[in-house]
């Protein structure tokens, strides 16, 4: 199939990998990353993207940042466990932080808005495990998640991660017949 059929941009169509488009200025005057960072990285990206990983919890720490020995598949942080979910919501429960807000969610119309915190997320997510695992779903199991883009979707996702499971989501304006 050519590019037209597919309607794709042909590859003499599309930019040249050489080609750069920095943001606007007020953009970047905002941005979180400082040109210490970027340095930092740079000057040693292991150890760089080893600090990174131990902003995040653990529940069994890694002993190597990168494993290259089957190049050029690259594994990071293999010997190591964590879990998304924990991480996500119930450390922030832990450290303090369960009144505060995780998710605010915009719908259609715009005034069907909810707040929801950090402590009723885990409450949430716990539920919606509990739920999974009552159907016996197990980590390593695959789902398919296909919901509107609703809070509840999130909490859907969290609970999988929060069991081991993988998940995909499946864009909810599709038909029965098109899945």
């Amino acid at each position: 199939m050519n590019a037209a059929a597919t309607n794709l941009p042909s590859a003499s169509s599309s930019p040249a990998v050489e080609e750069r488009f920095s943001p606007p200025p007020a953009f970047s005057e905002q941005a979180n990353a400082s040109a210490a960072l970027y340095d930092e990285a740079e000057a040693d990206r292991l150890a760089f993207w080893a600090t990174q990983a131990e902003r995040l919890s653990w529940a069994k720490p890694f002993t190597e940042v990168l494993d290259w020995s089957e190049a050029p598949v690259a594994k990071w942080f293999a010997d190591g466990k964590l879990n998304v979910a924990y991480n996500c919501v119930d450390r922030h429960v832990e450290a303090g932080n369960g009144d505060r807000v995780a998710i605010h969610w915009v719908g259609e119309p715009v005034d069907d808005q909810r707040t929801i915190t950090y402590a009723e997320l885990k409450d949430e997510v716990s539920k919606a495990a509990n739920a999974l695992t009552e159907l016996g779903l197990v980590a390593g199991d695959r789902v398919a998640i296909y919901m509107p883009m609703v809070p509840e979707a999130i909490v859907a996702m969290l609970a999988c991660a929060r069991l081991g499971a993988m998940h995909s989501v499946v864009f909810a304006g599709y038909s029965a017949s098109a899945l």
